[in-house]
């Protein structure tokens, strides 16, 4: 792509206060008055006449405003407007922390397992927020998705038994398995403009499509809400993302966010808001909006927004939700678009005319690469060239207008006769989407050319795929309209060369059968023999005949206390994919001295290195059982090897989590030590829990992802970073680290490390972290749910 087409400007201002770049010579202008007294809209037909006080959120606005004396950006004012106490709310973007009051809670089935344990334990008889559960990421894909639905209601059902009496003892509403995924169901039902929503999953920000705040959190998190306290988030910085120009041709809302995550690379939106802007989001549908905010997470980003406009109001009114379209037009420059003069802490600007179809890959979503280079590119680098399989579908790329406009191009290559060359697979984002396509057609149109429809599931994106076609080590080229690409992250094949684009592009490129065909410019051959070239798809935002619902799958929890209290929840104490929890050890007022470097892991570590998804998935109500996955991705720096390390203790090699249990069977804590941006990826707390479960006291490394971080602090852990990121080359395999002065830890203060090497000599290196108060709080205690039962326990007695 041209460099004209994208300009970057970073802060060339260093005020201690705000850290930003005006996008106006416009300053300080002075917001509408408040016109108290709008129009009413309920939150959803779920909630019980729950309805949305946009007043309320606009006099906690006042307040900051008063108090800040500068236009905000529009991410400021619907985060801001969530305040719990905006009187005494200290507000610097990159520094303090905020107590905020989300309306609502979203969780996933693997997450929500543990979350539903963690709030179990802390004896609360129902949810103080309005609160779902998601039955999506259990379901294997593996022949279609009938067979693939039936098969996971079997073999979860003790799973999907637990969260579903669980959510009708607590007051939470359960989406059964076969319901759709869980940000498609929120985008369809929940979210709305002004929203502020947790989601136990990395890519809830698919919210901010219909202008909300969806932050994506550890299920910790979760239960700190559900249990009524104010949850708490560092301040973001705000990144503003300003379009122009008009999308057209093969150009999609997939394009804008593979371009970002090419400018900005996997770590360049951490600590952030991503707020998009600018004449060129009328050109983009509210589902297209969602996409671009989904894939957020693979650059960091805290979270990310439109503003609201017509675009949102149409889909508001498709989705039978005119109320809250009619609501928030009449609050939108009070609350729901940037202040004139507002300032970012970096801008980017993107000519939506200029901007190419992208792919991005393989092994990591910020490489970035043109459709019409991708052939040559792929030839330099040696990547397999025939494309094995094309998967279109997940919760970035699922809606209505994405499986028409796929579709439009099936049914060209349909028109002459001929087929996918390679396999090919649809994963529709929700029950409603499936039921609308199969209606209007678009699910036949996509089977003809040989595509495998699957269930309503996350499916092969977070690997849940029994593949076959391939050996596991064989090196093979995939290509998706998903949001992530890790090594092994859809099929746990190492040798698996992922490629994310949109699902159209995928569409052309397996009628292509290879990277190296170009569908914006290359020819197919008919069966008759002609020549013809794919013509730009096309599709509708919404169906004109409106969604059809399809099957009810929502299980709404008991109205009347004396029902709920009646609800007997079940754990069988000899159950493999359940275990009720047992409090973390509190902190013994000790330094921690003489720890064993456990794992120095040489270069990227996600989540997914962390605590494996795939056939692990099945054990994420089961701690002890899911920790036997802990590291098994990782690099170990000693070898180049993953899941082999040496035992210090019996001097062999073994699986990482073999030796974390020897340890701690002895009473050895243990540290490991890794790379920049650790933790990136998923927001599974397990890639937490499992190190503190198996002995672990602190992760030491270059920086951290923002959600591992929190994770980190809420089990207990201390997440510290190098202060010299140099000093990580100090660390040895076999040294031992002790920490010290932690007596005296507090906010801001490093923490001293002695690092003891196999020969007795010492080296005093200095570490950093990013505690404050609260969160010091939660290490002593042994974690912050520990710390709840401290607090509440305090109040009984009062």
């Amino acid at each position: 792509m041209k460099l004209h087409t994208v300009r970057i400007v970073k802060s060339a201002l260093h005020s201690s206060n705000v850290r930003c770049f005006s996008t106006s010579n416009i300053c300080g202008q002075k917001a509408k008055t408040s016109q108290q007294g709008g129009p009413k809209a309920h939150m959803s037909k779920f909630d019980g006449g729950k309805t949305i006080d946009y007043d309320k959120m606009i006099s906690r606005l006042e307040v900051v405003r008063k108090k800040l004396n500068r236009p905000l950006t529009l991410s400021e004012k619907v985060l801001y407007s969530h305040l719990d106490k905006p009187e005494s709310q200290e507000i610097v973007r990159g520094k303090s922390y905020l107590n905020l009051r989300p309306d609502r809670v979203a969780m996933q089935d693997a997450t929500a397992q543990m979350a539903m344990l963690q709030f179990i334990s802390s004896g609360i008889e129902q949810v103080a927020v309005p609160s779902t559960i998601h039955c999506d990421h259990l379901i294997e894909a593996q022949t279609g998705g009938k067979d693939d639905l039936a098969r996971a209601k079997d073999i979860n059902k003790e799973v999907y038994d637990f969260l579903a009496t669980a959510s009708a003892k607590y007051g939470v509403g359960f989406w059964k398995p076969g319901s759709g995924i869980i940000h498609q169901i929120v985008l369809e039902n929940y979210a709305f403009p002004g929203l502020l929503l947790i989601g136990t999953d990395s890519h809830t920000p698919n919210g901010g499509g219909l202008g909300g705040l969806c932050i994506g959190v550890g299920g910790a998190d979760a239960v700190d809400v559900m249990a009524g306290l104010p949850w708490e988030l560092k301040c973001p910085k705000v990144i503003g993302v300003k379009l122009t120009g008009e999308m057209s041709g093969w150009t999609s809302a997939k394009d804008v966010i593979l371009k970002v995550a090419g400018l900005l690379t996997v770590k360049g939106g951490t600590g952030a808001i991503m707020e998009y802007h600018g004449p060129g989001t009328e050109s983009i549908s509210c589902t297209g909006m969602g996409t671009i905010c989904n894939m957020g997470a693979e650059i960091g980003a805290t979270t990310s927004i439109f503003p609201f406009n017509e675009r949102m109001r149409r889909y508001l009114n498709a989705t039978n939700r005119k109320e809250i379209g009619d609501a928030a037009a009449h609050y939108r420059e009070q609350l729901l678009t940037p202040d004139q003069g507002c300032q970012y802490d970096q801008l980017i600007e993107i000519d939506l005319n200029k901007l190419e179809p992208l792919i991005n890959g393989p092994y990591t979503p910020d490489l970035m690469t043109r459709v019409s280079d991708l052939g040559e590119t792929a030839k330099k680098n040696g990547w397999p060239l025939e494309i094995k399989v094309g998967l279109i579908g997940s919760c970035t790329n699922s809606s209505y207008e994405d499986m028409e406009r796929s579709a439009s191009i099936a049914q060209q290559a349909l028109d002459h006769g001929i087929k996918a060359k390679s396999s090919f697979t649809i994963t529709p984002g929700s029950e409603q989407v499936r039921a609308t396509i199969t209606r209007d057609g678009q699910a036949q149109t996509l089977s003809a050319i040989g595509g495998m429809v699957l269930a309503n599931a996350c499916g092969p994106c977070i690997g849940q795929w029994n593949r076959k076609d391939v050996k596991k080590g064989e090196k093979n080229t995939i290509v998706t309209s998903y949001n992530r690409n890790f090594t092994g992250r859809n099929d746990a094949n190492p040798g698996t060369h992922c490629f994310v684009t949109s699902p159209e592009i995928v569409t052309a490129l397996v009628l292509g059968g290879r990277l190296d065909f170009n569908p914006l410019k290359d020819s197919l051959t008919g069966s008759k023999g002609e020549k013809f070239q794919l013509q730009a798809p096309n599709g509708k935002e919404v169906p004109p005949k409106g969604y059809d619902p399809g099957e009810d799958t929502y299980q709404e929890p008991p109205k009347q206390p004396e029902k709920r209290r009646a609800v007997s929840v079940h754990v069988d104490a000899a159950s493999n994919r359940l275990q009720l929890l047992s409090p973390f050890a509190r902190w013994d007022k000790k330094d921690l001295v003489d720890l064993p470097v456990l794992i120095k892991i040489k270069g990227k570590c996600t989540t997914d290195h962390i605590s494996a998804a795939g056939p692990w998935l099945k054990y994420r109500g089961h701690l002890d059982n899911i920790s036997n996955n802990m590291f098994i991705g990782a690099i170990n720096a000693e070898n180049g090897e993953a899941n082999k390390l040496k035992n210090r203790l019996t001097g062999e090699y073994q699986p990482v989590p073999d030796v974390a249990r020897q340890y701690k069977a002895k009473g050895i804590g243990w540290v490991a030590v890794g790379d920049d941006n650790y933790g990136e990826g998923s927001s599974r707390e397990h890639a937490a829990l499992e190190p503190r479960h198996l002995g672990g006291r602190a992760i030491i490394v270059k920086s951290f992802a923002r959600i591992h971080e929190t994770n980190l602090k809420k089990q207990g852990m201390l997440p510290l970073t190098f202060n010299n990121p140099a000093d990580y080359d100090k660390i040895q395999p076999d040294d031992t680290i002790s920490l010290t002065g932690l007596a005296g830890l507090a906010p801001g203060k490093p923490v001293k490390a002695v690092i003891k090497h196999k020969d007795g000599k010492k080296e005093e290196i200095s570490l950093n972290h990013s505690f404050n108060d609260q969160q010091i709080e939660w290490f002593k205690a042994g974690s912050a749910l520990n710390r709840m039962a401290d607090v509440f326990a305090a109040e009984a007695k009062h």
